[in-house]
C-alpha cells in the first residue's frame, strides 16, 4: 500500500490544495518501507493532483484539510480519502498503518468553493 499526503517541513500540510509538496509512503504488512516527496506543479488542478499521486501508485490520501470538490476527485480516482489528520508525517503514516489515526472532517478554511481554476 502507498500512503500520500500533502508535505511541508517534516508535517502533513494542513491545506491539501495548496501544498507544493507531497510525500508517498510505501508499506508493507503494516511497516513504512520506504518514502519518497514529489513536487506539485498543478496546484489547484483536481484531476491534475489525483493523476499526480495515482501516477506514483498512491492508494489511500491522508489530510487535514481539503475542499470538496478535489476531495470528490479523489474519491472518483479510486483513493481512499482520510481527513483531520495533522502532525508529523512519518507518525501520521505509522498510526494509519496500525489502526491508531485519528481523523476528523476535513479542516479547510477555504470553504466549499472552486478555488478559481485560474490559479
Amino acid at each position: 500500500m502507498k500512503i500520500a499526503m500533502p508535505y511541508l517541513d517534516g508535517k502533513l500540510n494542513p491545506h491539501f490544495g495548496t501544498s507544493r509538496e507531497f510525500i508517498v509512503f510505501d508499506s508493507e504488512k503494516g511497516n513504512i518501507t520506504g518514502k519518497k516527496i514529489i513536487t506539485n506543479e498543478v496546484m489547484h488542478n483536481h484531476g491534475g493532483l489525483a493523476q499526480l499521486l495515482k501516477a506514483e501508485g498512491a492508494n489511500v490520501v491522508i489530510t487535514g484539510g481539503i475542499g470538496k470538490p478535489m476531495a470528490q476527485a479523489l474519491q472518483q480516482a479510486g483513493f481512499g480519502v482520510l481527513t483531520g489528520a495533522s502532525g508529523d508525517a512519518e507518525q501520521v503514516a505509522k498510526d494509519f498503518l496500525n489502526g491508531a489515526l485519528v481523523t476528523g472532517p476535513a479542516q479547510c478554511s477555504c470553504g466549499d468553493h472552486e478555488h478559481g481554476h485560474g490559479h
